[in-house]
């Protein structure tokens, strides 16, 4: 067991940049999310870029990392279901349920600089808001990972198939083919705004249950070995559909550009978007047999952390940005690159404080809840 765990070091520089990734992601749209609707096109030209290039990365890619992750456990130790599940609620849920009452209210900090506290108080004190916050993860716009992710752990038995037929994989094309066409439908009816909201993530976890499919049988591939020559050939093809799934994003891209607006996925665009995680996860899995650098397994540690705090420094730069009026002499490409050069090793930066603190590190997976010390330390002891 000890000689194959270097192998993984691959799978912690995905990770790694993954995060990186996600920060650009949120790192590239204006103070509301948008796409600098008020700038003229070349001035929005560079952030609609690299917003094109962070999504090499993605919230889907933290589902593929989860669920491979989820693969090994269950083929390594076999736990039941009942035990499975349960301790992915208390690693996933509980500190779902900390962040989401973190974010509820610290997003009043940004909705006082940007004039809009009246209308989100109103929202809190809206009981609807509070069960769309705890079961949609509809806190922050990050925060729908967790919830999402849990309910996809509910279907790893249906996902053990591909551990032994690594070819249903590929099912991961029709789930997602099913879920748009499905939320498309969805869509076009005169649904109530809250339950289809509802409806709409039923739909999406069905269809995310491709990732799993798509996790389980590459960790059944990585398993069962890939030769060093046959990484290679995963690598060059991971690297030839990693490259057309970006072209097919060039639409979406390019509507967004001459629009200010980032529109719907559609068509092509959705799938490319959509397929580029396990594209991405093949071209870091092609690299398994170069000598990574232990260097990225530590940082890997953060990257749960930093994905689930980057919005925290995004809005505090927003708001230094706002409250000193400098906002109004930049350019959006200047808003963009200086936003993710501060923020990015600032968030790196909090995780690893947080991490150190044994009240608070377990908020960010990297430490026992407080109420468990007792039983650790009876574990220890035993």
């Amino acid at each position: 067991m000890a000689a194959s765990k270097p192998r993984l070091v691959w799978f912690d520089a995905n990770r790694v940049c993954a995060a990186l990734g996600v920060v650009l992601i949120h790192s590239t749209a204006d103070f509301n999310g948008g796409a600098f609707p008020d700038a003229s096109v070349a001035d929005r030209a560079i952030p609609v870029f690299l917003r094109s290039i962070a999504e090499f990365s993605g919230s889907e890619m933290f589902f593929l990392f989860s669920l491979f992750l989820m693969a090994m456990r269950i083929d390594r130790g076999r736990p039941t279901y009942g035990a499975a599940i349960a301790s992915q609620a208390q690693r996933l849920l509980v500190p779902f349920a900390f962040w989401t009452v973190f974010y509820a209210f610290f997003r009043l900090l940004k909705a006082g600089t940007f004039n809009y506290a009246p209308q989100y108080l109103e929202q809190l004190t809206d009981w609807q808001t509070w069960i769309g916050y705890f079961v949609l993860g509809k806190s922050q716009y990050h925060m729908h990972f967790l919830p999402t992710l849990f309910l996809l752990f509910l279907f790893y038995p249906v996902m053990r198939l591909a551990l032994r037929y690594p070819i249903l994989g590929l099912t991961l094309f029709a789930t997602l083919g099913a879920m748009e066409h499905a939320q498309g439908y969805l869509w076009s009816l005169p649904i109530n705004g809250d339950l289809l909201d509802y409806l709409i993530r039923a739909i999406k976890v069905m269809g995310y249950v491709g990732y799993g499919f798509a996790a389980f049988a590459l960790y059944s591939l990585w398993k069962d070995g890939i030769p060093r020559g046959e990484s290679r050939l995963i690598q060059r093809g991971a690297l030839y559909f990693a490259a057309m799934a970006y072209v097919a994003t060039l639409p979406f891209f390019g509507a967004a550009l001459f629009s200010g607006g980032w529109g719907v996925r559609a068509d092509w665009s959705y799938f490319g978007h959509f397929l580029m995680p396990v594209f991405m996860f093949c071209l870091f899995l092609g690299g398994q047999h170069f000598t990574w650098s232990p260097r990225w397994s530590e940082l890997a540690k953060y990257s749960f952390g930093v994905y689930l705090l980057h919005p925290i420094l995004i809005d505090l730069y927003d708001i230094a940005l706002a409250q000193s009026g400098a906002a109004s002499g930049m350019s959006p490409t200047a808003i963009v690159i200086l936003r993710y050069v501060i923020v990015l090793p600032a968030t790196f930066g909090v995780t690893v404080a947080i991490s150190r603190i044994r009240l608070l590190a377990w908020t960010i997976g990297l430490g026992p809840a407080p109420w468990t010390w007792g039983k650790s330390s009876r574990s220890a002891a035993n």
